[in-house]
């Protein structure tokens, strides 16, 4: 008899704002997940932001949620590609990308031993998160600054690529919004989806009711010049399943 196929884990994308009130459901969801198995927050993108307050803040949130969250050291490609740290991936029930740097974690994490083990783990069915930058890292594309600090315009730069056709813009409500116009005339192929993420909100794909929204705010789909708004509970359309899941 042919062995069952694994399930991956929820993976869940969330806006910004992590790591406090208004997170509950996704976060209880991927908590929920891990089953009491290892559970590592990774700092990469908070790497030239005090990465160990991240990780306290992130050990001090899942904690009521049963967690208790360690840090998978990944802020720089050296650790990254440590066999002691992708053994630790390998056997993690939960991992969470913290909000920081949009360009840093692709180009940090991409093709190492870590991120291969991440990956393996949340296809045997461990949760994994990112918020903010950490979110936008797990779409094909990270949509990161033209030129200037504050500048609005973003170009296109290889992400993780987890998340196939899709390009993050976190923070929708707040700053993230005023990137759709240069994200949609710079598009690298007709067929790129657009993600908006308030604050505290989530596209979250589970293998049984793929993508819905969760949190206090939108999800708002971008494709093809039409626009979709989703809220808590509602199935998200035109997003495609998760690479490899």
């Amino acid at each position: 008899m042919a062995k069952a196929r694994p399930s991956p884990g929820p993976l869940a994308l969330v806006g910004g704002a992590e790591l406090g009130p208004g997170n509950e459901p996704q976060d209880r969801l991927l908590a929920d997940a891990a089953s009491g198995g290892p559970a590592y927050v990774l700092a990469t993108a908070a790497a030239r932001h005090r990465p160990e307050r991240a990780v306290a803040n992130a050990a001090g949130w899942f904690a009521r949620f049963g967690l208790r969250v360690e840090e998978l050291p990944a802020t720089g490609r050296r650790q990254a590609k440590t066999a002691a740290n992708a053994a630790r991936a390998r056997d993690g029930r939960f991992f969470y990308l913290v909000g920081g740097d949009p360009g840093i974690v692709p180009t940090t994490l991409r093709d190492t031993p870590v991120w291969d083990a991440i990956v393996a783990a949340w296809r045997h069915g461990a949760a994994l998160g990112g918020s903010s930058a950490g979110a936008m890292a797990l779409g094909e594309w990270t949509l990161t600054r033209e030129a200037r600090p504050g500048d609005e315009r973003r170009r296109y730069s290889p992400g993780l690529g987890l998340v196939p056709g899709v390009a993050v813009i976190p923070h929708f409500e707040t700053f993230g919004g005023g990137w759709v116009e240069s994200a949609a005339s710079g598009a690298p192929r007709d067929d790129v989806v657009l993600l908006g993420l308030d604050e505290r909100t989530a596209a979250v794909w589970t293998p049984d009711d793929g993508w819905r929204a969760m949190g206090p705010g939108r999800v708002i789909v971008i494709r093809g010049g039409t626009t979709t708004t989703h809220t808590s509970g509602d199935d998200i359309g035109m997003l495609p399943t998760p690479a490899r899941a």
